[in-house]
């Protein structure tokens, strides 16, 4: 008479915990290995970005003529014509940092008012320590104005001078080596005085004057 041997169920599933129990090791250490290492190429990073410390661009108003400025008379609607030229040199003070500016845009502003279309300049990249001239040629024509500003426009003729704002807004990428970072939002507003001559009566024409720059550094800022 054979022996017959018969395994209980119990014994089975001992037997069967074996393996997921080593499965659940491994990717416990798996887990465990690829975090460090993520954090360690992170933390790694914050270090090589923080020894490099990069600094903001600069920028600086080298140059803006006035060569129309035209406001209608009233009655409604008061509309304005300008012509401005405007060059502005753009600098980036890093050493190890380069600068992508991948949209770049410019318009001139008149007592918090826009008078001028927006100017698309073309995208650039600007190396370690580089500085690159932006040249924009802002046009209105027919710019809806509020009433108000013809007041601040004489009140400008009496006082001899007018102050406009040249404004760039853009896009703009860091790089470090290969490493490019995302994209950041940059505004820039850079001052003009320009010494005033105008027409008397309800409409008001201005041509051909240049800006006096005695401090032309700009406001510059990242959103």
């Amino acid at each position: 008479m054979s022996i017959i041997y018969d395994t209980s169920p119990v014994h089975c599933a001992a037997k069967e915990k074996i393996p997921l129990q080593r499965i659940k090791k491994l990717n416990k250490k798996l887990f465990f290995a690829l975090s460090s290492l993520l954090l360690s190429l992170l933390f790694l990073f914050l270090l090589f970005f923080l020894i490099l410390h990069p600094s903001k661009p600069r920028f600086h108003l080298h140059d803006a003529s006035l060569y129309d400025f035209s406001l209608s008379s009233p009655p409604l609607p008061r509309l304005l014509n300008s012509t401005i030229e405007a060059t502005i040199a753009s600098n980036n003070p890093n050493t190890h940092v380069g600068v992508y500016y991948d949209h770049l845009r410019a318009y001139a502003v008149y007592k918090g008012q826009q008078i001028s279309a927006e100017a698309e300049l073309p995208p650039f990249y600007q190396g370690n320590g580089d500085t690159d001239i932006l040249s924009a040629s802002l046009v209105g024509v027919g710019m809806p104005v509020a009433m108000s500003l013809g007041y601040e426009v004489v009140r400008d003729q009496m006082n001899g001078k007018m102050v406009l704002s040249i404004r760039l807004d853009g896009v703009m990428r860091w790089k470090v080596g290969s490493w490019v970072s995302g994209k950041y939002r940059f505004d820039v507003d850079c001052v003009a005085v320009i010494g005033y001559g105008g027409a008397g009566g309800g409409g008001v024409t201005y041509k051909c004057k240049q800006a006096s720059l005695k401090n032309n550094i700009c406001k510059y800022r990242l959103v």
